[in-house]
């Protein structure tokens, strides 16, 4: 009896944990806001500091955060003063508006809004919770930390990242007040200090008036900067903590400054070699290049062939073309030297500068069979399908991956259903992760993306609702007569100014 009893008292107990523990977990997971259109403004508003994750429930990257978020979250509400996080569904329809207002271009896109959402910074911490702790912290704290000590550089100063310091005479003027601005606006980039004494700093000489230094682990480690106007200091600092040459390999050293390479609005020259085999043979080369050509507005990186794997799928290459060359200009149009020799890089790098290299155009193949409701434009026939064709042409630009374009495909084909008698109309799709998108043309930040060119010209973005009955009202109202129907309605005059003379005749 007693062990019956001692049994059941057991389960009981075990019971009674598993419920304190799901209860538990229910306010861990309690303690990251949803928030939504409705009520975005309102919370941001009342906070100083909040940090918002923009996701999307389909997305790999975003299940993976989400723990480490919560945990991240539980943790900072205890924090003096709590540390709010939240998080937004971006690829819900209703809160397109946020998401297009954050210029959310991918998930998980993590923002730090300050000062009711006044101030925004967009997050480049780790993904890990403890990480994610840390990261919050010091970016909830000043801007820019005091040096007052060979110890206090020592530990601010990382030697495998950047750190930026600003050495004053003293803690006040337009150049201090200047500087602290700037560390505020680049602070989730990099890491600020701020002192009296160059000679506390462990590289560099001593200075006389108030100068940037930037320490870096590359190039010449060292380099400073003494125009404080905060558009110099900011651009000083974008060139110079940049390397040469950015080296993208397996070392997760490098990984940072790969981030920074792929940020810079200047031209990218990106070559792919096999570094087991062949990077002695083309790294000095290289090197020399990029220093040479600094001044021309072109950032280098030299990859590892194991990691240009993505760049060579998105291009439509097969590794034996390597080594590759590609610029990339800030417009993302794209030109190619495939097995390219050290020898070749520098005269084929002048013909590029001379204008004398043709653009690479990245399309998929035009398809032999094109006869389902929605026709498949490329970007080889994006000319004679949409620009030369005389029609009123839908086009949606999508990615097969898109959840938002996966819903909208049913409704497209009907669309293209109800036109099939109509020669005028052209319902079609662009598949843009895989064909390039003329820019200055059309202006894709999202998928689905929806334009239409009427027959006579006239190019616009479709904004409204993604409902059948909107959009085949839109088209009604934006289509344009093609000369074919001009054609048959002069014949159809012509034939009724013969039947009314032959009328007259008969009189």
């Amino acid at each position: 009896m007693e062990t019956r009893v001692f049994s059941a008292i057991l389960v009981l107990g075990l019971a009674l944990l598993a419920l304190m523990k799901v209860s538990a977990l229910a306010e861990e997971g309690e303690k990251v806001l949803t928030l939504d259109h409705s009520n975005f403004s309102e919370v941001v508003s009342k906070h100083d500091f909040i940090v918002v994750e923009f996701y999307a429930p389909w997305c790999g990257h975003c299940k993976a955060l989400a723990p480490e978020y919560e945990k991240a979250a539980l943790v900072l509400s205890s924090h003096e003063p709590p540390m709010v996080l939240a998080k937004v569904d971006a690829s819900d329809e209703a809160n397109r508006e946020l998401a297009i207002e954050f210029q959310i271009q991918g998930f998980p896109t993590v923002k730090i809004l300050k000062n009711g959402g006044k101030n925004i910074q967009k997050y480049n911490g780790p993904r890990e919770a403890d990480g994610i702790v840390d990261y919050l912290k010091k970016q909830a704290g000043p801007a820019s930390a005091e040096i007052k000590s060979t110890e206090d550089a020592g530990s601010l100063n990382n030697e495998k990242k950047i750190f930026i310091v600003g050495v004053f005479p003293e803690f006040a003027g337009e150049e201090f007040e200047n500087f602290m601005a700037l560390a505020e606006k680049l602070r989730s980039d990099y890491d600020f200090g701020h002192t009296l004494d160059a000679k506390l700093l462990p590289r560099g000489e001593s200075v006389q008036k108030p100068t940037l230094r930037l320490l870096k682990p590359f190039d010449e480690l060292v380099v400073d900067f003494q125009d404080f106007q905060v558009a110099a200091l900011e651009k000083f600092i974008e060139e110079a903590s940049i390397p040469v040459v950015t080296i993208f390999d397996k070392d997760p050293i490098n990984h940072p400054y790969v981030n920074k390479f792929f940020q810079s609005p200047n031209a990218k020259a990106m070559l792919y070699v096999n570094f087991s085999k062949e990077l002695d043979s083309f790294q000095s080369t290289y090197k020399d290049i990029a220093k040479q050509s600094k001044e021309k507005g072109i950032n280098f990186l030299l990859g590892d062939l194991e990691f240009g794997e993505g760049a060579f799928k998105y291009l439509g290459l097969k590794e034996d073309q390597a080594p590759l060359l590609i610029i990339q200009k800030p417009d993302r149009q794209k030109y190619l030297k495939t097995n390219i020799e050290p020898a070749q890089i520098a005269p084929w790098l002048k013909d590029y500068l001379d204008g004398l290299v043709k653009p690479f155009i990245r399309s998929e193949p035009i398809p032999e069979v094109n006869d389902e409701p929605v026709k498949v434009v490329v970007a080889d026939s994006l000319q004679d399908m949409v620009f030369n064709s005389g029609k009123n042409v839908l086009l949606e630009f999508y990615a097969p991956w898109c959840e938002a374009c996966k819903q909208f495909a049913p409704i497209l084909d009907e669309i293209a259903v109800s036109y099939t008698n109509d020669p005028d109309i052209v319902i079609a799709k662009l598949d843009a992760t895989a064909n390039d998108v003329p820019r200055g043309t059309f202006e894709v930040q999202g998928f689905p993306t929806l334009y239409f060119r009427s027959a006579n010209g006239n190019l616009e973005q479709y904004e409204g609702n993604r409902t059948k009955e909107d959009i085949i009202d839109f088209i009604q109202k934006s289509r344009d007569k093609s000369a074919q129907d001009d054609t048959a309605e002069l014949e159809s005059t012509k034939s009724e100014t013969v039947n009314s003379n032959s009328a007259k005749d008969e009189l």
